[in-house]
């Protein structure tokens, strides 16, 4: 009788990973180059704006230690006069009241387009207006100025003089003036067009982070949609909203291209804010760098540092108001 050698019926072992010292070190050594990379990038980043700061500082000092009027009051710009005389009283007014209309016009516009296209619209619906709305973005500021001035100048006179009309008591939108609506208040609503997209498409993305879950815990406890957006949606994206603004402040305040097709620029101020006349950091420098000496250049880059350093306490101001808000800053996430 032939015998028979058992066979082992278990699964052969299978050979233990690789770990030795070799994958250990590249993985040290991997995480030591993005380590060094991502310290790297922030260094260079800081060298980079301590660099502009330097140089805007240093042109700056040259151009107003031979100003003879006072750089923060003089209302006039002539500084290839003998002697030259400049100041930024006039331009600091046109650049932050205009970015004050682009704001208060274009924030509530682009937070309700941002939470229709979040929670109200159907999919069908909300996917083309959310394209539609990031296109927008990616039209150039000379397309903007060219419409401004050919279309938005001419169609805005009828309601300049139905705010002066009706609105005129209020000494800002009394019109006083003969003229195209070549104004800041022109200004100001081009602007808000030009930053809508950038707000919109920012508030939309941090209304749709909202966790789900609450959003039906409120509708459990029979709330209505608005009260549900009251209580869940715009309460969590605060900080989002906030941040989306300043991002549209940013480059409401530094449009130049728009602006300068649009506006009939001029030295001098009024509250008048539908007359013609007025101007901005950003335009008195595309308008007249060309033209400059060199000390004009210097006398533009000192304006160009005072639009720096306003740019950098409006960021600063959001962070701070942010941060006062960790509850929805995502700080203590």
């Amino acid at each position: 009788m032939a015998s028979t050698t058992p066979t082992d019926s278990r699964p052969p072992t299978p050979a233990p990973p690789v770990t030795g010292l070799n994958s250990a070190s590249t993985g040290r050594a991997g995480d030591k180059i993005f380590l060094g990379l991502s310290r790297g990038s922030g260094i260079l980043l800081l060298v980079i704006m301590a660099s502009i700061a330097a140089f805007l500082t240093y042109r700056a000092t040259l151009a107003i230690s031979e100003n003879e009027g006072n750089f923060l009051t003089t209302f006039d710009w002539n500084p290839a006069g003998d002697p030259p005389v400049f100041g930024i009283a006039v331009l600091l007014f046109g650049t932050v009241v205009s970015s004050i209309i682009a704001m208060v016009i274009a924030v509530p516009v682009a937070v309700g387009i941002a939470l229709f296209i979040s929670h109200y619209a159907p999919r069908r619906l909300a996917t083309p207006i959310a394209y539609v709305v990031d296109l927008l973005a990616a039209v150039p500021s000379i397309i903007y100025g060219i419409w401004g001035a050919l279309f938005l100048v001419p169609y805005l006179e009828g309601l300049n003089l139905w705010l002066d009309e009706f609105f005129g008591w209020t000494y800002v939108f009394e019109k006083t003036e003969v003229g195209v609506a070549r104004s800041l208040f022109t200004v100001g609503v081009l602007l808000a067009i030009m930053i809508l997209p950038i707000v919109t498409s920012v508030s939309r993305e941090v209304f749709l982070q909202v966790p789900r879950m609450n959003e039906e815990a409120a509708l459990a406890l029979g709330a209505t949609r608005w009260e549900v957006i009251r209580m869940s949606v715009l309460p969590f994206g605060r900080s989002g909203v906030i941040s989306a603004s300043m991002l549209g402040l940013g480059r409401a305040l530094g449009e130049t291209m728009a602006v300068a097709t649009v506006l009939s620029p001029s030295f001098l101020i009024s509250l008048h804010l539908l007359n013609p006349g007025g101007g901005t950091f950003a335009q008195n420098i595309a308008a007249k760098f060309d033209e400059a000496n060199e000390f004009g250049r210097d006398a533009l880059i000192a304006s160009g540092l005072v639009l720096f350093v306003l740019t950098l306490l409006v960021n600063g101001a959001a962070r701070l108001i942010i941060a006062r808000r960790k509850e929805y800053s995502g700080a203590n996430a």
